[in-house]
């Protein structure tokens, strides 16, 4: 894997997204297909695009995110009949998925480098925007979760198109190997898978440009593991 094709790309502003508990929730997940045939990539995001609470979206190792388009036919097994621009992603690109990607990868994009930092969490506003209750989880379980990138080198980017892969280290994770790192249930697991598991977990917090956001909550993980086999 060389390279990647963008086939379409997608911004969006924050709007009214619906209300829970009677509370109004604003998202900018509902992102239109951008018909230039490019635009300017900043450092936290794309000409045109935002995020409505950057506490939990957006920034800087989020600048961008990536969604394998061959996913979208996969979702029909649930029912759901899924296209480009349904998830919230910027980019849909093929060429890649989960398991070829990895941590720190750095594309030219355009004008423009980007890195690979961490993949999708999917929150309560992915099951609004979609009225499916049930996509939050099936996300989690199949690890169709895209990946989102940090912006290295702002400039121009073509809205379709090549982009090359330009630095990997092959010992860093891929998306997958972090997202069974996350969302695995330790408990469930008998004595040798769990040694491996927590290999893996060490493995992916060796990583350096892995983002604070999937950092955190490994490290806490890894804490609590130290904390209980001490006492």
């Amino acid at each position: 894997m060389s390279a990647i094709e963008v086939n379409e790309v997608f911004v969006g502003r924050p709007s009214l997204l619906g209300t829970k508990r009677d509370v109004p929730v604003y998202s900018a997940i509902s992102k239109s297909r951008v018909e230039a045939h490019f635009l300017e990539l900043g450092e936290i995001n794309l000409a045109g695009d935002d995020q409505a609470d950057r506490t939990v979206h957006g920034g800087v190792d989020k600048a961008v995110y990536v969604y394998p388009a061959p996913h979208y036919a996969a979702w029909s097994e649930l029912g759901f009949e899924a296209a480009a621009g349904d998830f919230g992603e910027n980019l849909s690109v093929e060429g890649a998925d989960e398991f070829e990607v990895r941590i720190g990868d750095v594309w030219s994009w355009g004008d423009a480098l980007v890195q690979v930092s961490q993949p999708r969490m999917p929150c309560f506003k992915l099951a609004m925007k979609t009225g499916r209750k049930d996509v939050v989880p099936a996300m989690i379980d199949s690890g169709r979760s895209g990946w989102y990138l940090r912006v290295l080198r702002t400039g121009e980017v073509p809205t379709s198109g090549r982009m090359a892969l330009e630095e990997r280290d092959p010992a860093n994770p891929t998306i997958a190997e972090v997202y069974v790192a996350s969302f695995t249930n330790v408990a469930q697991l008998d004595d040798d898978r769990r040694a491996t598991y927590w290999a893996l977990v060490d493995r992916v917090l060796a990583t350096p440009s892995l983002s604070q956001q999937y950092r955190g909550g490994l490290e806490s993980a890894k804490r609590r593991r130290e904390e209980r086999n001490a006492g």
